[in-house]
């Protein structure tokens, strides 16, 4: 399935005749590889994916996959965003990273109130959000209805390519009786700064995940999102103009991928740079050429059978999401809570790969011009975030199958 409930125009006036497919998408993604891999270097070295690697993408139409019909966007099937994604870290998983976390904001903006996407996309539907979730910021209750919104946030990716920035925190009760409540502010550029000297890291420099500091901003009701909320409901504001089965789906479960896929296609970048050592490596100190090496072999065999599981894995269980959005059934919390371990344990699991077959290569590996040591660093730097840590949703996997309340609501 490549589109889902495509209306026929949209306030771009596009119609769904001018919508790429599925194969074509894909294709304009494998095409930017070369380009990709010859950038790489620029785009580790500038700590920020270039601006033409965003505007080729911008005219590829890849940032249109997730976003609704009405403003302009595609509307499609998940798995086309994440086939795109996959063959963009082929060529450099740090622009397959970036392209995973903005790829996947306007099917958030999406679940908002009408107004907050008017205010993104009203003067131009191809404005780009960045985004940091730390629940770090302090909110204050401002009279007459909405926040002022106070922090400093780190690794928001892509944030220089930016307008807006989806930043989080915990809103304190209004009463004595009330809650704290996990919210998502919506944030224009004019009102933050983005600071762009503390990201210096080992791996997956070139996401340009910079901190972004707010000095007590307004932030209207209309521009927050409340996603522990909708977890449960099922309900989010902008389902009455977003009514496609595509938003429907939950929104934790596109997140969490988004920072995950690109693991994937750097692990097909690791295994064709270790299939090109082995190919002309010949050991100094034992004179046996690596390509008869049969425990590289096997390192190979193991990273490339894996992958193509966890692949297919993932793939299913977007189909099965999708099931559930298009017949208007909830997805069992049992399901939700699995496949969020599922996607949480591929960058792990993905990284082990790699290191067995990184060891096996000897010191022609080590170089920093090595085919496979960029992956390996940026497979390592992916494995910090926390929709990559497996252990934070084991509780879950079990709670739910006894009926119990999850201990980790976002999935």
């Amino acid at each position: 399935m490549n589109t889902i409930s495509l209306a026929a125009t949209s306030k771009s006036g596009k119609s769904a005749d001018s919508i790429p497919t599925a194969e074509e998408l894909v294709a304009r993604a494998r095409a930017m590889i070369p380009t990709l891999k010859s950038r790489a270097k620029q785009c580790t070295s500038g700590r920020d994916v270039p601006v033409e690697t965003i505007d080729e993408m911008r005219q590829a139409g890849f940032f249109r996959i997730l976003q609704p019909k009405r403003w302009g966007g595609y509307e499609m099937h998940p798995n086309v965003f994440y086939d795109v994604q996959k063959a963009l870290a082929e060529g450099c998983m740090s622009t397959g990273w970036m392209f995973g976390v903005l790829g996947c904001h306007p099917f958030e903006l999406a679940l908002m109130d009408s107004q907050a996407q008017e205010d993104v996309w009203g003067e131009n539907n191809e404005t780009l959000i960045s985004s940091s979730y730390q629940p770090v910021g302090k909110v204050e209750h401002a009279e007459g209805g909405g926040y002022y919104l106070s922090g400093h946030w780190g690794f928001s990716t892509g944030s220089v390519h930016c307008k807006w920035v989806f930043l989080g925190a915990v809103a304190p009760p209004k009463t004595k009786d009330g809650n704290p409540e996990m919210m998502i502010f919506l944030v224009p550029r004019s009102d933050y700064e983005i600071q762009r000297d503390a990201w210096h890291v080992f791996g997956l420099q070139g996401t340009g995940s910079h901190d972004i500091v707010v000095d007590r901003a307004f932030v209207p009701e209309h521009r927050v999102h409340r996603p522990s909320e909708a977890a449960f409901s099922g309900i989010e504001r902008g389902h009455k103009e977003n009514d496609a089965p595509l938003y429907r789906i939950p929104w934790a479960q596109i997140f969490i991928r988004s920072v995950n896929t690109a693991a994937l296609g750097g692990a097909q970048a690791a295994i064709k740079g270790a299939m090109n050592i082995m190919e002309n490596r010949i050991s100094t100190n034992t004179n046996k050429a690596s390509k008869d090496d049969p425990m590289l072999h096997a390192a190979i065999a193991a990273a490339k059978g894996q992958c193509a599981e966890m692949d297919l894995m993932l793939r299913h269980q977007f189909e099965d999401l999708i099931g559930y959005a298009e017949s208007g059934e909830p997805v069992p919390m049992t399901k939700r809570a699995l496949y969020a371990y599922h996607a949480c344990s591929v960058v792990r699991r993905v990284a082990k790969l790699v290191d067995d077959m990184a060891q096996l290569l000897g010191g022609r590996a080590i170089y920093t011009h090595s085919e496979i040591i960029q992956p390996w660093l940026d497979l390592h730097a992916a494995r910090a975030h926390v929709m990559n840590d497996p252990n934070l949703r084991t509780k879950d996997v079990i709670n739910t199958e006894l009926g119990l309340f999850p201990e980790f609501p976002f999935m």
